[in-house]
């Protein structure tokens, strides 16, 4: 089936055959073009697209295969979601080492991206949780891959933007967990120095810390926020259910301008309750999840994700410029993340989080303007000597990536020579 598609940004559009993959034992289609894994498509740029060539789309190999219920180990399929998980393994006492912002993504995808969320400072990405995996490559070669077996093709795989082949199944390690609980603390800061104060504070005390920045505050709101510090907690009482909102209908225009943006930022800043409360694991990890469809507010034209991490010595000065930048222009972000990662091997070779701050927005669609705004932004994270995450980028410079990431061109010998993306075409050159 041929139709065109897109990511979670709504941007860019591909053109591509679409193959359902069902059965985890199937060879590799006959198919037109170069292939590519697609999961549930929760990236934001064209990691996940294949212009003119072929998805694999893997949701239909989601079944679980083993788990140990004494060490937490399981064994699932790649097009397994996080959600899925969860709904079996917290009622059980466990839960996923590290989850990013939404819940539905699928374990392939997750190792892909090696994916990272609100505790990197304890338990790292993903990826340094997963112990196996089979990969299915185009020559029709299945092989384990995990750090003592295949160990190159591990390393490249984890964070590999699903160009090393079909990821089939995966073996990973869950955490315990005393219930399906979270003590939480809010606190709000006025200014950058106060979040790395709070953060520096939180990181021995708390196993999962963020923060929420008002990026349109200028003179004496700028820099404010809210940190959100959180752990596991037990708890007897029954989680109650979620009934996920809905967008209807995607708007004509952006629903995000400079007039919604100031207002929402404000009233969140000042509505959002302080002090101490116990949630539910859901709202607290995975708040967006409780409004379906969300991207559909940015209207047609979609927006563009920007997370970047800067690294310590230069992440007050450098997150400060971007978001004076940022409030200077009026393009405010609607959904502004800081966090703190610490020091730890990469798991991957192409794996994004490394020591520093990660910022991270969104901003609606407006062509040149947007684009401009964020190859400034750029400007400063090279000056910086950090780096973008490309699981959420659509734009990005294939000079510029290549400065990021300094050992793309250990990749080019564990790419499969017929699995290809948008995105890596657009960077490394390659078909």
């Amino acid at each position: 089936m041929s139709a065109a598609g897109s990511s979670w940004g709504r941007y860019p559009r591909a053109q591509q055959q679409i193959v359902p993959v069902h059965w985890r034992d199937a060879a590799l289609p006959d198919a037109p073009g170069s292939l590519l894994a697609y999961g549930n498509g929760r990236s934001y740029g064209d990691v996940c697209l294949n212009d003119g060539g072929t998805l694999l789309h893997t949701r239909g190999i989601d079944r679980f295969i083993a788990f140990d219920a004494d060490s937490g180990v399981l064994r699932c399929e790649a097009g397994v979601l996080f959600s899925d998980i969860l709904a079996f393994a917290v009622p059980r006492g466990w839960f996923l080492p590290v989850v990013p912002g939404t819940q539905y993504i699928t374990v392939g995808g997750a190792i892909a991206n090696d994916v990272h969320g609100k505790n990197h400072h304890r338990a790292g990405t993903f990826g340094e949780h997963v112990l196996r995996f089979e990969l299915l490559r185009s020559d029709g070669s299945r092989l384990a891959c995990s750090r003592d077996e295949n160990a190159d093709l591990f390393a490249a795989t984890i964070g590999g933007l699903g160009l090393t082949g079909l990821i089939v199944w995966a073996e990973l390690t869950l955490k315990r967990i005393p219930g399906p609980w979270m003590d939480s603390e809010t606190l709000a800061f006025n200014g950058l120095a106060e979040f790395f104060a709070l953060s520096a504070a939180s990181a021995d005390t708390h196993e999962y810390t963020v923060a929420w920045i008002d990026c349109a505050g200028s003179g004496p709101t700028f820099g404010r926020g809210l940190f959100i510090r959180a752990n596991h907690s037990g708890g007897t009482e029954a989680v109650p259910g979620r009934l996920p909102l809905g967008a209807p209908f995607t708007p004509p225009v952006s629903l995000i301008n400079r007039v919604t943006l100031r207002a929402f930022n404000a009233l969140y800043f000042h509505g959002t309750r302080r002090g101490q409360s116990t949630v539910p694991y859901a709202p607290y990890f995975f708040p967006l999840d409780a409004v379906a469809d969300w991207n559909r507010i940015y209207g047609p034209r979609g927006f563009l994700q920007y997370q970047c991490v800067v690294p310590p010595a230069q992440s007050e000065a450098a997150v400060g410029e971007m978001l004076q930048r940022i409030a200077a222009g009026g393009d405010g972000s609607f959904l502004t993340v800081l966090k703190v990662f610490t020091e730890r091997p990469a798991a991957g070779i192409l794996s994004f989080p490394r020591a520093g701050t990660t910022l991270a927005l969104d901003f609606p669609n407006r062509g040149g303007a947007t684009f401009d705004l964020l190859e400034r932004l750029d400007d400063i994270v090279v000056a910086a000597g950090g780096a973008v995450y490309p699981a959420k980028d659509a734009r990005l410079r294939g000079d510029r990536f290549r400065r990021y990431f300094p050992r793309w061109e250990s990749m080019l010998a564990h790419v499969d020579p017929r699995f290809s993306s948008g995105f890596w075409r657009r960077v490394a050159g390659a078909g």
